[in-house]
């Protein structure tokens, strides 16, 4: 199951488990953890933490979720951040990664993660998102479970200002604003429309003419190009990939690709097309012709569509990375 990185409150995720930024002593906190256990109930979430005791960082602990919509609750104390010194990115991961654990031995098909040690804790927003996104697929590779990574708004989100800067300069470079795009239709709608129209003789429309025209339809159906996902399953086989690499490449959930599979005329949504291009490292040209098969293209009047090319033409082909950016310049998230 898929990665998704979403903007909401955490104590409202309808999920089998939630994670709380903990601290070492699992006390009431401010943040993240104040918000959690004022949501759970305060007393009955403080009296269930008291009997565990404390807990040391990058580990992991479960309990109930009381008056939260979540069945569970994971508690992790992430490290506080002094200069990088202190192996704070190792037990960071392992705060992730115990959790994840925790989740899959409790037999939680999904999990909500804050992005752990970034309020008062002070590690990077940068630094700990790669972490965090980087040990979550390293397990999502080999488990099925849906992770959220839950964000109140793009402020509390780290990535690379340097990669920022390059997709925000491309967007400028190639990006065709809808209103333009449009304009220049009816443009040209208005020219075509002032050519002289020729009388058109009602015997266009006698019978052997309107034979040849169904037998030329006739003619292109049965012509017709393969369908997506036929075009799609040939494509993993050509690269030699298993069906479950690249489903989990592609960030996509294993039953829509088991339905992709199985209905030969399935059309998916353009972000899922778009994700099994990404997954199977397909170039710029590669990549239209397989949205061809489902009924879309590549065009510089989408934001969405220019970000793709972007990542594409530099050959970057993570996922994450990629849905990282799109989060950014609020468009749909690849796969689902």
């Amino acid at each position: 199951m898929p990665l998704e990185i979403i903007r909401n409150d955490i104590t409202q995720m309808k999920v089998d488990a939630i994670v709380n930024a903990a601290n070492i002593q699992l006390q009431m906190g401010g943040g993240v953890c104040g918000a959690i256990f004022r949501a759970a109930g305060a007393e009955e979430l403080q009296a269930a933490c008291d009997e565990i005791g404390s807990l040391p960082v990058g580990n992991a602990v479960i309990t109930d979720a009381y008056k939260l919509p979540s069945k569970y609750i994971i508690h992790t104390p992430g490290p506080i951040w002094q200069g990088g010194s202190r192996n704070e990115a190792k037990l960071l991961q392992a705060s992730y990664y115990h959790s994840l654990e925790l989740a899959k031995l409790h037999q939680c098909e999904s999990i909500a993660f804050p992005l752990i040690s970034t309020g008062i804790y002070g590690f990077p927003k940068e630094e700990a998102l790669q972490i965090a996104v980087s040990t979550i697929s390293s397990f999502l590779m080999e488990h099925e479970m849906l992770v959220y990574l839950v964000v109140f708004d793009e402020a509390s989100f780290g990535v690379s200002k340097k990669l920022f800067t390059s997709i925000h300069q491309y967007i400028d470079e190639h990006y065709v604003d809808e209103f333009e795009t449009t304009f220049s239709r009816f443009r040209n709608m208005e020219l075509y429309s002032a050519e002289p129209i020729q009388d058109v003789r009602e015997d266009v429309y006698e019978t052997e003419e309107s034979q040849q025209v169904h037998s030329h339809l006739v003619n292109l159906v049965n012509q017709l190009e393969e369908s997506f996902s036929e075009r799609l399953l040939r494509l993993i086989d050509e690269r030699e990939m298993t069906d479950v690499e690249t489903y989990k490449r592609a960030n996509i959930d294993r039953r829509l690709f088991s339905k992709i599979r199985n209905e030969a005329g399935y059309t998916p949504k353009k972000k899922t097309a778009i994700a099994f291009a990404i997954a199977l490292r397909l170039n710029i040209n590669e990549t239209i012709h397989l949205l061809s098969a489902a009924g879309y293209t590549l065009a510089h009047s989408s934001k969405f569509d220019v970000i793709i090319e972007f990542f594409i033409n530099q050959s970057n082909y993570n996922i994450h990375e990629i849905n990282e950016a799109l989060f950014l310049f609020d468009q749909p998230l690849l796969g689902a």
